[in-house]
């Protein structure tokens, strides 16, 4: 039996959330980051004793779609999945739904899900700071909780929430600029989980297949990566009441 842990984490916060649920399921994992390392996937051969924790954020109450192209090439096989929606603050809307549906599809059993709030990954002043020590705290508490699922051997899967159809998401207008900082060391480049941005000439960037999922802000040595500010706060303006408050941690088995 192997566990693996997979996570797609452009500016950090999903992978903490997967590293604090991870840490008392079992003490060996394989983890796999779908921007770094996302490879692995190609020689993943899973089997139904194996456990695989999945670890997104919520982008628009949707999956990202590279995560979704990733995914529909890994077979389950019968391996049981714990699904873990991180968001910003808000809502997750369809993401869970849609991520159970996505790896159902493909053989998995999905015994468990977890919606978690992390600290926005445009706007920060929304869930600052989170999963703070409050959250990790709870993820800890959900992971023992969903250990001593597993070690029952249950193949049951939990009602997640969410709707079909999902929700429309046509992305987000904001795109992150380049400044004069930029040096062209190539990280973004390597890095941008959409293929965006121009390895020939980092300055350009395809804003079409970009999904402002703030990854190239969040690596660049030289913070030559921005979005618009008049921009960011008319969103901010916008938004405030939708992503004002403490949002709840949520646990479905």
């Amino acid at each position: 039996m192997s566990f693996y842990e997979i996570y797609f984490s452009p500016t950090g916060g999903t992978k903490k959330v997967a590293d604090a649920l991870g840490e008392k399921i079992y003490e060996e994992k394989i983890k796999i980051d779908l921007i770094k390392n996302a490879k692995k996937l190609d020689t993943l051969s899973l089997t139904e004793a194996d456990v695989c924790l999945v670890a997104v954020p919520s982008y628009g109450g949707r999956v990202p779609v590279t995560v979704v192209e990733q995914l529909k090439t890994v077979k389950g096989n019968g391996a049981r999945a714990i699904l873990a929606v991180v968001y910003g603050n808000r809502h997750i809307d369809d993401t869970l739904i849609e991520l159970y549906d996505i790896l159902k599809e493909n053989g998995f059993v999905c015994v468990a899900g977890v919606e978690a709030v992390a600290e926005h990954s445009l706007m920060h002043r929304f869930g600052a700071g989170r999963p703070d020590a409050q959250d990790r705290e709870e993820l800890e508490e959900f992971s023992v909780s969903i250990k001593a699922l597993l070690e029952k051997g249950t193949r049951m899967e939990p009602i997640f929430p969410g709707k079909r159809p999902y929700k429309v998401f046509g992305g987000v207008a904001m795109k992150p600029e380049v400044t004069g900082e930029c040096n062209k060391c190539g990280i973004c480049t390597t890095e941008c989980p959409a293929q965006a941005i121009s390895k020939e000439n980092p300055m350009n960037m395809n804003k079409e297949a970009c999904i402002t999922c703030m990854h190239c802000v969040s690596v660049c040595p030289k913070q030559a990566r921005q979005l618009d500010k008049r921009m960011l706060a008319e969103s901010e303006k916008r938004l405030e009441q939708a992503l004002s408050g403490r949002k709840e941690n949520k646990l479905y088995l």
